[in-house]
């Protein structure tokens, strides 16, 4: 697909490390405006119509503008509209420097992997937030364990991935990364590793908890080991496990340590059994390139099967999202042939079905009759667009999807995209007590731009009497390696495998889907 045009351009760029293309267009068009962009509901069109128009080049100037005024006298905006766009600038100026999740965790799987194949290096784990799977990071922690700290510490000043050296010493060194995330590593001995993970993986609040109850039993708690208050030998953990054995509690899987009755839980003997990536056997979100997907039909299956999945349903857009290629009822009924073809070769190892996303307009309705939707397998109904209506009218748009008795599942159902666009204002409450009168499943999308429903969502969702599904959301084969971000989001919002109908066999999800 390199074309004389792209390739001169290509040799530009190697030959002068230039182009005068993108030269040209920064003269015409500010790389200021880029950042108006990411605030939430301002669009090229008004990006461009505040800089031609009243020469508005900044977020600054946009905010000062709709402030005094002034953005209400161009055309297509009005009063209200100013007011949106103030509070979008609002939630923008609200956004921290935490990146998403995957970022994090591939530069931290690199490093650690690196650094605990060299001599010396016994174990080592990750820690901090990005252990317990938080949706976005704010800077990288590695802990491991050896007699020998100073060769691993020369080795991770040195990588090609890290920008400068901010700190450098024999147990701890602090690195900024070239993609601009802080990365701190910490060498300790073995002896004492438990107390050092517990304490680096937090968080804070859960800590806090933990020296609370080590008080109570005469001893005080820090991330090098456990000291009688009264005098004596120091207490050393090699393990998480001896930690809370010490503290009389049973191992707190990570994710939960977030003081959210995690300890009491504990205390009583009700902490959940948590879902993991082996009790999945379905996925029921992915697309094709049917509609904005990069894989075919068969491709997409060829992969679940070599995953170990027993089912998948292929779900491409419906007709409304066109730019997303959806599909009209006539490629539906085209597509049809060809996913039962895949699934008549594929079985029994595998089970493809057809479904859809489909899409829930603005106006409430759903893109296909419901005629159209009773001849497929599954229905994932979603939102896209008018996700700043007004709270009302956004959960009533959701809720009629729900009541719909041909919606099967509500694709990530705020429409967040991490860290750009906040999810619709939706009446959660309402949502998941619909969901849980009419049976529908709500989605966990397990994108980490998405992450939605998030954890306390879920968690909320569960204790309602909704069952979750957890779905990639797949457009290309990497995609189902995301699985491990939904299962981390789940594992925060207290989710058991019984929760969530990915974990059905394909026979017991075939007659889940006859029951409804």
């Amino acid at each position: 697909n390199i074309g004389a045009t792209l390739a001169d351009k290509i040799n530009e760029m190697l030959s002068s490390g230039q182009l005068t293309f993108y030269e040209k267009l920064k003269a015409e068009i500010p790389l200021e405006l880029i950042q108006v962009l990411r605030v939430n509901g301002i669009g090229p069109k008004h990006t461009m119509q505040f800089y031609k128009e009243l020469g508005l080049r900044s977020v600054a100037e946009v905010e000062a503008a709709a402030r005094e005024g002034k953005l209400r006298t161009l055309s297509g905006i009005g009063e209200k509209s100013e007011k949106k766009i103030l509070e979008a600038i609002q939630a923008f100026a609200n956004r921290s420097d935490r990146v998403r999740i995957d970022v994090a965790m591939n530069a931290a799987e690199s490093i650690i992997s690196a650094l605990l194949a060299l001599p010396g290096a016994l174990h080592g784990d990750i820690t901090g937030s990005l252990r317990r799977g938080r949706s976005t990071i704010g800077d990288i922690d590695l802990l491991i364990a050896s007699e020998t700290a100073e060769p691993i510490m020369d080795a991770f000043v040195t990588r090609s991935d890290v920008a400068r050296v901010l700190l450098q010493g024999p147990t701890k060194s602090s690195v900024e990364l070239n993609n601009g995330l802080q990365c701190d590593l910490r060498v300790l001995d073995p002896q004492r590793y438990g107390t050092a993970l517990v304490y680096f993986t937090g968080s804070q609040a859960h800590n806090i908890r933990l020296r609370e109850l080590a008080q109570a039993r005469g001893l005080t708690l820090n991330e090098n080991a456990f000291t009688p208050l009264k005098g004596g030998a120091e207490i050393l953990c090699e393990s998480e496990e001896q930690v809370y054995t010490t503290l009389g509690l049973p191992l707190i899987p990570p994710e939960l340590r977030e003081d959210r009755g995690e300890i009491e839980a504990a205390q009583s003997g009700d902490l959940p059994t948590l879902i993991t990536q082996a009790d999945i056997h379905g996925d029921f979100h992915m697309h094709t390139v049917w509609s904005d997907g990069h894989l075919s039909v068969r491709q997409m299956a060829e992969l679940a099967r070599a995953r170990g999945l027993s089912h998948i349903v292929i779900t491409d857009h419906s007709v409304s999202l066109g730019i997303a290629n959806g599909l009209s009822i006539e490629r539906l009924h085209q597509q049809r042939d060809e996913i039962r073809a895949v699934d008549a070769e594929m079985r029994p190892a595998l089970r493809v079905l057809q479904g859809t996303e489909m899409e829930i307009k603005t106006d409430g309705t759903l893109d296909f009759p419901n005629e159209v939707l009773a001849e497929l397998d599954v229905v994932v109904a979603s939102l896209h667009s008018g996700l700043r209506q007004p709270r009302e009218q956004v959960t009533a748009r959701l809720l009629s999807a729900i009541r719909n008795p041909h919606v099967d599942i509500i694709g990530h159902p705020r429409g967040q995209l991490i860290p750009d666009r906040e999810g619709a204002d939706l009446d959660m409450d309402a949502v998941f007590s619909a969901a849980a009168q009419t049976g529908t499943v709500l989605e966990i999308n397990a994108n980490p731009y998405r992450l939605d429903l998030d954890d306390a969502h879920a968690h909320r969702a569960v204790q309602m009497g909704v069952r979750l599904a957890i779905d990639t959301d797949a457009h290309a084969a990497g995609d189902f390696d995301l699985l491990r971000y939904g299962i981390l989001t789940a594992r925060r919002g207290w989710v058991r495998a019984a929760d969530v109908i990915n974990t059905l066999p394909a026979d017991e999800f075939m007659r889940w889907l006859q029951s409804r």
